[in-house]
């Protein structure tokens, strides 16, 4: 760490002042050679795998901010380490040879829904097909842990549920039931495999603790006894790497296997206060020394801290040397033994921004920036170490002048960054410059395009700049970095050829012009080009007040394919003025609002959409658009006359929306129990009006199965000949459920083929469709009732209670008509006569007497196509069909 002389020499003032930057490096290099090192120090003979006391050196850290590709290079890193064939060329081949290396990658983001649990078993999980044998020690130990814990829930069902597949997933409930037989043998206690875990371990605890001779073998685990009578709880699970750390050295040789752990997204675990989930998994690779660990994350570990004792196990420099060193190596060097194991991998994270600002100017060891003006200066820089000196460069003007900084002072860009940016670029450059800090990325010809050139080499030249950004997988290769980008737009620019406000607004309209071009003339347009274009030309036009323009043709286009990704464009840079609200911000919440209703009760999408009509901003189609969302919200919500109102509106109107508004009230028919009129309606539809799935939604409420199969398939294929995502997921999932009445096992491959198209997509009621048709397609087995209970609070919660919920309670007639469980029938039937008692839906509880053989009310306001006997006919064959299936 270096003396910062500037800094030093600005005040009289005697403060430490010191550079805390770090370098970056060549990743795979480093990852091979650290792994190396870590071979040739588990080979040695001195090398202990129960030593709890020698430092580790077992780990690398990868840590930048968001985005800057960390979670591709850990994917990057488990496949080059499987095998040659998924290692990129340049990467070179690695330089050791006989090892067997396991790269076992866990991602423990909170969308993985990642715990200690899982952690171990998949470590367990990878070992088991690489080792194929037991590990007693471990195995007996999980399954005390699993048993105690999860008692009525065997590990292999654990595993199939919670997603934790792999070809070797078969593999451990074995052997950790051989691992059990093998101590049950030793002991001679016949048997007690199975159930009686709990004996085995305590005769297995006296044994050790007597020395027999029958359990040598388990015997050199020092440990083992002491964790086999520990509480077996989560903090004794964290402790059980050490057996396995145990197990693997004492492989037979042909047999050993280095397992490279990948932890991935760390940042995610928690944070720098709350740590009970970090000194979880700190154990994990504090005790498994033959291990080696890639960390991934945005922020350095911190464990060499001597500050953190008490949060966590295993602290300070002397245990960890490698994470004690700040700087990592030159990018053409490896590390060297006890060097650096954390490298950056991009500009600093916020936690980094804040350690080096608290670092930079300390006195008697406490930072002379305060919290709350770093909690300022972190949020400006973007990362960039650059803005990062310019602050304190600042503080120690304004200690200067004898005031005390204060936060305000730093709440803005610094123009010095324009300065230092521009001073080495020409008029041209500048220029491209200026006008690209409106978008959020662009390419050469959107560039050259927003600056009113008419050929390329000034936006050449700018990408080649090292503050431009490069993503190849992106829609447009470039961007600013978001500091450079922030202070061109806000900042005091005293430049010479410095912009007016009407130079801004006009090269805003050019980008959106570009932009729009970039979208109606593409050779291969495609969804993620739109949304792209979309998210920045909303952004331009609402802070420039622009016209839509080519804005609208995008929005229906956005909404034709249903498949709804979020389009907020981020906050303006600078404070909204008084001009008051816009077109293009209206569009924004009309757009945003159909995105946030997949993850939003339906209530607040109601709410939303009323706001919007009720500005009057919206050109007519757009208004249009809003109204027929509006009634499909209240329709999700039980509203039907709301819900006729606005589609019979909107169908009156013969806009665009006006086939889908017609098929909405052909379901509002359906709703009712009017087939025959549903009926008539669907087939005025055609693809517009989506009539295959109308007239699919009409035949499976009658038990007409084929009809219904056939009605959706002819739906998918018209989706997938026009293109729409979003309709063939959602017919699809119909076809799922449908089917799942009278065929589990095709059900299982069409239920497959809707995952698949979901993929992707936010289609909050059609995946909830999929959850429901699988219970239909497992109707008759035991667990049917905890997952419907499940799967009532997530409608419950979407605000969908009006459709799904009615579907819902007929799965669970279904389920108990199969099994015969008539009170269960009865009850359920009742409950759907209270769900339907408003009218809408009323052929869900008839149904349900029909699936029962039970009367049906005689006041049912529902009028079939073929009548009620004949429905009746259908479902009871349904039943009895299934009931032999399941004998």
């Amino acid at each position: 760490m270096g003396r910062d002389l500037r800094a030093l020499f600005s005040s009289n003032d005697r403060f430490d002042a010191s550079e805390a930057f770090t370098n970056r490096q060549r990743q795979w290099e480093l990852v091979t050679a650290a792994l190396q090192e870590h071979l040739r120090h588990i080979a040695n003979p001195a090398f202990d795998a129960e030593d709890l006391e020698i430092p580790r050196n077992n780990l690398l850290v990868f840590h930048g901010v968001g985005g800057i590709g960390k979670t591709t290079l850990s994917r990057k890193l488990e496949m080059a380490l499987t095998s040659a064939e998924h290692r990129p060329a340049q990467w070179g081949a690695p330089t050791w040879a006989g090892e067997r290396i396991l790269p076992v990658r866990i991602d423990l983001s909170r969308a993985a829904g990642t715990d200690v649990e899982r952690i171990v078993l998949t470590i367990r999980l990878a070992l088991a097909g690489a080792v194929g044998r037991p590990l007693p020690a471990f195995d007996l130990a999980l399954r005390r842990y699993w048993e105690h814990n999860h008692p009525g829930e065997p590990l292999e069902e654990y595993v199939r549920r919670s997603g934790l597949r792999g070809k070797f997933a078969e593999l451990l409930p074995r052997q950790m039931q051989a691992a059990v037989g093998e101590v049950v043998g030793a002991l001679e206690l016949p048997g007690m495999v199975g159930s009686a875990v709990g004996q085995v371990t305590g005769a297995l605890v006296r044994a050790l603790r007597e020395r027999r001779q029958t359990v040598r073998a388990l015997a050199g685990c020092a440990r083992l006894a002491d964790l086999l009578e520990a509480e077996p709880d989560l903090d004794a699970l964290s402790y059980y790497p050490h057996l396995l750390s145990w197990e693997l050295a004492r492989l037979p040789v042909k047999k050993r296997v280095v397992p490279v752990i990948l932890f991935d997204t760390f940042e995610d675990i928690g944070d720098r206060t709350r740590r009970d989930f970090e000194r979880l998994l700190q154990r994990v690779v504090w005790l498994m020394p033959g291990a080696f660990f890639v960390i991934s994350g945005r922020s350095r570990l911190q464990w060499a801290d001597e500050g953190l004792q008490g949060q966590l196990d295993f602290t300070g420099p002397a245990a960890w040397p490698g994470l004690a060193t700040r700087e990592a190596p030159p990018a053409h060097t490896a590390p060297a033994t006890g060097g650096s194991r954390q490298i950056l991998v991009g500009d600093f994270s916020p936690e980094d921004c804040d350690d080096y600002l608290a670092r930079r100017l300390s006195r008697d060891g406490q930072p002379l920036i305060g919290e709350d003006i770093r909690a300022v200066i972190t949020a400006r820089s973007h990362g960039l170490p650059l803005h990062l000196d310019l602050a304190i460069s600042r503080f120690l003007e304004i200690r200067r002048t004898g005031r005390t900084p204060t936060a305000p002072d730093f709440d803005h860009a610094f123009p010095a960054l324009i300065a230092r940016t521009l001073s080495d670029l020409t008029a041209e450059e500048r220029h491209v410059l200026r006008s690209v800090a409106l978008l959020d990325a662009f390419d050469l010809t959107l560039a050259t395009r927003t600056a009113g050139l008419t050929h390329q080499v000034g936006a050449q030249r700018l990408t080649e700049r090292p503050f431009v950004d490069e993503n190849p997988y992106a829609v447009w290769l470039f961007h600013l970095h978001g500091a450079i980008r922030t202070t061109i737009r806000t900042a005091d620019d005293n430049t010479d050829d410095r912009w007016t406000e009407s130079d801004w607004h006009q090269a805003a309209e050019r980008a959106l012009a570009a932009l729009g071009e970039q979208w109606t003339h593409a050779l291969a347009p495609s969804r993620t080009l739109l949304v792209s274009c979309l998210r920045q030309g909303l952004r331009l036009a609402r802070d420039h007040h622009l016209g839509l323009g080519w804005l609208t043709e995008a929005a229906w286009a956005y909404v034709g394919d249903s498949v709804w990704e979020p389009l907020a464009p981020p906050a303006p840079d600078e404070p909204a003025t008084d001009q008051g609200q816009t077109a293009a911000d209206t569009l924004v919440e009309l757009l945003s609002t159909l995105a946030r209703r997949q993850h939003e009760h339906r209530e607040r999408t109601t709410d939303r959409l009323a706001a919007v009509i009720d500005t009057g901003l919206l050109p007519n189609d757009l208004s249009e658009m809003a109204t027929y969302y509006l009634a499909k919200a209240c329709r999700d919500l039980g509203r039907s006359d709301d819900s006729r109102r606005g589609m019979q509106r909107v169908a009156d109107s013969g806009g665009r929306l006006a086939p889908a508004a017609r098929r909405g009230l052909a379901h509002l028919a359906r709703m009712a129990g009017d087939f025959p009129l549903a009926r008539e309606t669907a087939r005025t539809l055609g693809w517009e009006g989506r009539h295959h799935r109308v007239m699919g939604d009409i035949w499976w409420p009658h038990g007409n199965i084929n009809q219904a199969v056939a009605a959706y398939t002819a739906a998918r294929s018209e989706a997938e000949q026009h293109g729409v995502a979003g309709e063939q997921a959602t017919t699809q999932a119909h076809l799922a459920l449908v089917t799942a009445f009278a065929d589990p096992t095709r059900a299982d491959d069409e239920l497959l083929l809707a995952q698949q198209l979901l993929n992707g997509l936010d289609l909050r009621a059609t995946t909830l469709t999929t959850q429901i048709a699988a219970l239909i397609r497992d109707a008759g087995t035991d667990d049917i009732e905890d997952r419907a209970h499940i799967l009532r609070t997530e409608i419950d919660v979407a605000g969908l209670t009006a459709a799904l919920q009615a579907t819902l309670e007929l799965a669970l007639a279904f389920h108990h008509a199969v099994r015969g469980s008539h009170q269960a029938l009865a009850s359920v039937t009742s409950r759907l006569r209270e769900l339907t008692r408003g009218g809408d839906y009323a052929y869900y509880a008839d149904i349900a007497a029909f699936i029962g053989d039970l009367p049906a009310e005689t006041s049912s306001p529902v009028r079939w196509v073929d009548g009620e006997a004949a429905t009746r006919d259908r479902w009871r064959a349904l039943v009895i069909a299934r009931r032999a299936e399941t004998r």
